[in-house]
């Protein structure tokens, strides 16, 4: 094992001599540390530069961590025991006084680093930045560029409506992290609390996702709570495009962390080759359907994945940063959490007997680990039943998942036999990961089965599983092309010629086969447009009528506390996507729970069920004619009614 953990990590030579106890002096730096540690915070969050202290908590944990052997391997390492660390932490945060504050949560950071650094002694370090650093972050600023287009040439609130609309499911994930920035915590630790907030099927939803931005958010703004209306859409728009980088970089890191020490030629071609695969995957409908916690919740797993194939060369650390990877999925995305576990548990076998001598660390991180990772799901299977969802149905979009499934799995297998067989173990243990993932898309497809209904959507969660270690895999096929050889820099340079075809024409072949040159459609999805067109090129000049409607409800027709407001068209379903913009928007979604989530969408049994179960007064936002004429009937009929309802007429011409 030795061997093969120094082709990435390295072990660090220690400070001290290991017979030589650390001295005494660290801990005389311990009281100014600690003065600094809040001093900073509380200087510069009047001055609204608390967004300054996000990036002085990162730097300052990947300058105390010794694992990976480049910057970006630290960065990476460190952003990943801090996303952990913040979903355990907002346990903290939701009963404290505190709430979010990004004094608060700064001043503990940084509090908790200075301990840590004084009890092991270790000093501040970075390793130099270096090319290969450079690489996946300049990729990732591509892809993120590239996705962020029409998110910049939105310039108003209509037209960044109109790029929420294409999944309705943004507008809860809204209100759920503006409802966690107001309660200064987790909805689901008191959903009593929560109630006069947040809708009830979200109460127990895993928030890890909405926690961390909220923090986050608070700290760009200087500000606690949350911004509210257009503004609150704006944060939460980049903030989704800022979790498709992370992610990205994430699988950019991974991709390149498997093979070891690569050659400047396949590092290219990798980086290229896997961008491509993002783009032209299913992975950007994560994006526009709005499914923020996914997205990260796939970049954690992605990450364990990596440390897993090739660990740390100190197991110390190594337990440590699964651990907060594997709660950081239990509390984001915990669908993941089986796969991800059973990684984690080879691992641990493989390594059990190099284990037994740290054994109190291993007790420890597996005790808090074991208690934290699973609250989430338990919380969710069994206080909200949240295992029906197993069955739901899914679209069109499900053939897109066997493609990818059955497209790239045999390529990619293929690759890693071949690579299984030499020395390096994490060639196998990749294998192996992938064979996980793959599986376990698998067995929810045969769970679907067996209860009657066909492979549907949580399926189609798992090959999105699959389909991030297969991409990461890909890694195997490009180290099969050929590289430049020779005895002298001449000689290279003129045996360069095969390589650098070779490398073009598999590059070319990747991007096209992805439909990124325009030549075909991506062999990965159904449609000739790919949903990274359907995104980027979506048109935010001319927003659809349910755009219109809710921008123009919002502008016109502010919250009255204490009345149900609900908009009308003339189906029901628009009207549904309406009333949900329009409350997210003014942060009314628990308010209008009773009158938007009702089981049927038929008129006008819709707007009978909307006035006979909506208590207290309800104000009718009405936007089409044939809404109007439906008041008017039902009002007719139920004359007890007219009390409590009043009818604004909101015609929108479209």
């Amino acid at each position: 094992m030795p061997s093969e953990l120094t082709v990435t990590d390295p072990p660090a030579r220690p400070a001290v001599d290991p017979q030589t106890p650390p001295p005494a002096r660290p801990y005389r730096r311990l009281p100014v540390a600690l003065v600094a540690a809040w001093l900073v915070p509380a200087v510069v969050y009047p001055l609204h530069l608390a967004w300054l202290l996000p990036p002085l908590v990162l730097l300052a944990t990947a300058s105390l961590l010794r694992g990976g052997r480049t910057l970006l391997d630290r960065l990476v390492l460190a952003m990943l025991l801090l996303v952990g660390a913040t979903t355990v932490a907002g346990l903290l945060f939701t009963v404290w006084p505190w709430g979010l504050h990004p004094v608060a949560v700064s001043g503990t950071a940084l509090t908790a680093l200075a301990v840590i650094a004084t009890v092991t002694g270790r000093r501040p370090t970075l390793p130099r930045p270096g090319w290969t650093d450079l690489l996946p972050v300049v990729a990732t600023v591509a892809v993120v560029g590239y996705l962020a287009s029409p998110w910049l040439r939105a310039g108003n609130l209509a037209g960044r409506l109109s790029l929420l609309a294409l999944g309705e499911d943004n507008f809860r994930h809204v209100a759920l992290v503006d409802a966690i920035g107001r309660l200064g915590g987790y909805a689901f630790l008191d959903p009593s609390a929560a109630r006069d907030d947040i809708v009830s099927l979200l109460a127990r939803y895993p928030q890890g996702w909405h926690l961390t931005t909220a923090v986050l958010d608070a700290h760009l703004r200087s500000a606690t709570g949350t911004p509210s209306g257009a503004s609150s859409l704006s944060h939460y728009g980049w903030w989704c495009l800022a979790n498709i980088g992370l992610f990205v970089l994430t699988l950019l890191w991974a991709a390149q962390r498997l093979p070891g020490p690569l050659h400047p030629l396949h590092r290219i071609v990798l980086t290229v080759v896997v961008g491509a695969l993002v783009l032209g995957s299913q992975l950007p409908r994560l994006l526009i359907a709005g499914y923020p916690s996914e997205v990260l919740g796939l970049a954690l797993a992605v990450a364990l994945t990596a440390l897993v194939v090739r660990p740390l060369a100190s197991n110390r650390e190594q337990l440590v940063l699964l651990g907060a990877v594997l709660t950081g999925i239990g509390f984001t995305y915990y669908l993941f959490l089986p796969p991800a576990g059973l990684l984690v548990l080879g691992w641990l076998i493989a390594h059990r007997r190099e284990l037994t001598h740290i054994r109190r660390t291993v007790f420890a991180v597996g005790l808090v680990t074991a208690l934290l990772a699973p609250l989430p799901l338990l919380l969710g299977v069994f206080g909200a039943s949240q295992t029906e969802a197993l069955d739901a149905k899914a679209g069109p979009e499900l053939a897109e998942a066997w493609r990818a499934l059955l497209g790239l799995t045999p390529i990619v297998l293929i690759g890693l036999v071949i690579q299984a067989r030499r020395a390096d173990r994490a060639w196998r243990r990749h294998l192996a990961a992938v064979v996980v993932a793959v599986g376990f898309a698998l067995a929810i497809a045969l769970a679907n089965l067996l209860t009657g209904v066909q492979p549907a959507y949580y399926f189609m969660k798992g090959v999105h599983l699959a389909t991030v270690g297969l991409i990461v895999g890909v890694a195997a096929l490009v180290l099969l092309l050929p590289v430049p050889s020779g005895d002298t820099p001449r000689r290279r340079i003129r045996a360069a010629a095969v390589p650098a075809l070779a490398a073009a024409l598999a590059v070319l072949t990747v991007v096209t086969l992805c439909g990124l040159t325009g030549w075909c459609h991506s062999l990965l999805v159904v449609n000739k447009q790919s949903w990274t067109q359907l995104w980027v090129q979506r048109s935010v000049d001319k927003p659809s009528r349910v755009v219109q409607v809710c921008a123009a409800a919002y502008r016109r027709h502010p919250d009255q506390p204490g009345t149900v407001t609900v908009v009308l068209d003339r189906t029901g379903y628009r009207g549904y996507v309406e009333s949900i913009c329009l409350s997210a928007l003014q942060g009314t979604t628990a308010q209008t729970e009773p009158a938007i989530y009702l089981p049927m969408f038929e008129e006008p049994e819709r707007t009978r069920k909307i006035l006979r179960s909506t208590r207290g007064p309800i104000r009718l936002l009405i936007s089409d004619p044939a809404a109007q004429r439906r008041v008017d009937k039902l009002l007719t009929r139920y004359p007890d009614l007219r009390g409590r309802v009043t009818t604004v007429p909101m015609i929108i011409k479209y």
